[in-house]
């Protein structure tokens, strides 16, 4: 039923076209040039009504096909690829209709035939837009084409872009917008990600590896340390069960360097995870072994004895 309510406005321009077009002169009685300028009104509502109904179309089929993919699962990978590359497909197929649209409608005109007529020349439409190319505007529109094809991102990827961490909200034909973590949004040009170097921590998959980094002194045991890792993971519910490594990365003059190694099924869970890690590994080496915190140690020395003669 919402599917035929998106047909209402097209057909009632169609119906308005033809009405211009073949209906009204029969109704009143008009100058020629009043007649001749309703019924190149009606040609180009006709036109519209057409174009606006072939989108209509492939806004449904797209939406139809989608229903078979469910994003909001968490091994969404499958279901993101197709979403990105339908709906850049879309808004492509959608722009060169426009141009065919605007195209035919001049050609209606005879003082404006020649720009409708050169619209067509060459090779066409893709001779149009392999030929602007260069120009920016149309430069971004090819850019976009091209992330639909090789997907360096998809919707609802995590990304670092500008050193700002998010996801990847919408992928338009010519800018992509980035949600970043506390809700403002980065709009980036698609030029951007076939340019320049990001970070995308789920090109091949959702779950992703988190780590914590902790700096004690060199007296900590590490057993006890493992083994309140292991507690602190398995009473999480962030945790996916796979990956749970505590290593000791580097010793510096007077600290040791601790990571923890951990993983999750999705970016936000494992920032949470991170968190939660972090905080209670420190109340543990807070509570359990206090002189283990970082700390710098001063010599001294006692001051020589005078020499007796």
């Amino acid at each position: 039923m919402k599917s035929i309510k998106r047909f209402i406005i097209p057909v009632l321009i169609f119906l308005l076209s033809n009405f211009l077009q073949f209906g009204i002169h029969g109704l009143l009685t008009m100058a020629p040039e009043t007649a001749q300028l309703l019924r190149k009104t009606g040609e180009v509502l006709f036109v519209v009504s057409i174009a606006w109904a072939i989108i209509v179309i492939i806004r449904i089929a797209k939406n139809q096909l989608l229903k078979n993919y469910d994003i909001d699962v968490p091994d969404n990978l499958k279901s993101r690829k197709v979403y990105t590359q339908y709906n850049i497909l879309e808004r492509i197929v959608i722009f060169v209709i426009i141009i065919i649209s605007v195209a035919i409608i001049l050609m209606l005109f005879e003082s404006v035939r020649s720009v409708g007529v050169s619209i067509f020349a060459s090779a066409g439409i893709a001779g149009l837009i392999i030929g602007l190319a260069a120009q920016k505007a149309l430069g971004s529109i090819l850019a976009g084409l091209q992330i639909a094809i090789t997907q360096p991102i998809r919707l609802d990827d995590v990304v670092i872009v500008e050193n700002e961490w998010g996801w990847i909200e919408e992928i338009n034909l010519t800018y992509v917008v980035v949600r970043i973590w506390d809700k403002r949004r980065l709009v980036v040009p698609s030029t951007f990600f076939l340019d320049r170097p990001f970070q995308n921590w789920t090109r091949t998959s959702a779950d992703i590896l988190g780590t914590v980094f902790i700096y004690t002194d060199y007296t900590i045991p590490f057993e006890p340390l493992r083994k309140e890792l292991t507690r602190l993971l398995e009473s999480s519910p962030h945790w996916d069960g796979k990956v749970n490594v505590l290593q000791v990365t580097d010793a510096k003059e007077s600290t040791l360097e601790i990571r923890a190694l951990m993983s999750a099924e999705t970016s936000p869970q494992a920032w949470d995870l991170r968190v939660f890690v972090r905080e209670k590994l420190i109340e543990f080496i807070q509570k359990e072994y206090p002189q283990c915190l970082p700390r710098t140690r001063v010599e001294l020395k006692e001051p020589d004895k005078p020499k007796t003669k």
